[in-house]
């Protein structure tokens, strides 16, 4: 069974960075494809950026392309998502997944297991 925990979200003005970080136990991130999902109130959850589980090629969102960045530390077992120049509609829940296939897709219901969620807030 594998465990994902976020972290690292918070309140930040529109413009500004964060990073979101999921820690992951129960066996390495490499047997995995991994994403970011976000969920804004009053609206589903979407795929913001995902990676193999050799951790290439990387799929992004329209949302995020150019401005949000995911990256793996194997060594750490972690996951990061590095988000800059945001916006007031970032705001939302951010989580972390992983699919046992191995291939990253942009449907949830291809993912395994997730974590609980961290928010993000984006003032304007």
């Amino acid at each position: 069974q594998l465990q994902l925990v976020e972290s690292g979200g918070g309140s930040v003005q529109a413009g500004g960075s964060l990073r979101l970080s999921c820690a992951v136990s129960g066996r390495s991130i490499e047997f995995y494809a991994m994403a970011w999902f976000r969920q804004a109130p009053g609206k589903e959850r979407e795929f913001v950026v995902g990676m193999n589980w050799s951790g290439r090629p990387t799929d992004y969102a329209d949302s995020g392309e150019g401005r949000f960045t995911i990256s793996r530390n194997t060594a750490k077992n972690t996951v990061d998502l590095q988000m800059s120049s945001l916006k007031p509609e970032d705001t939302a829940v951010y989580y972390c997944a992983a699919a046992r296939s191995g291939v990253v897709l942009r449907s949830e219901a291809a993912y395994n297991f997730w974590g609980q969620g961290t928010q993000v807030t984006v003032s304007s």
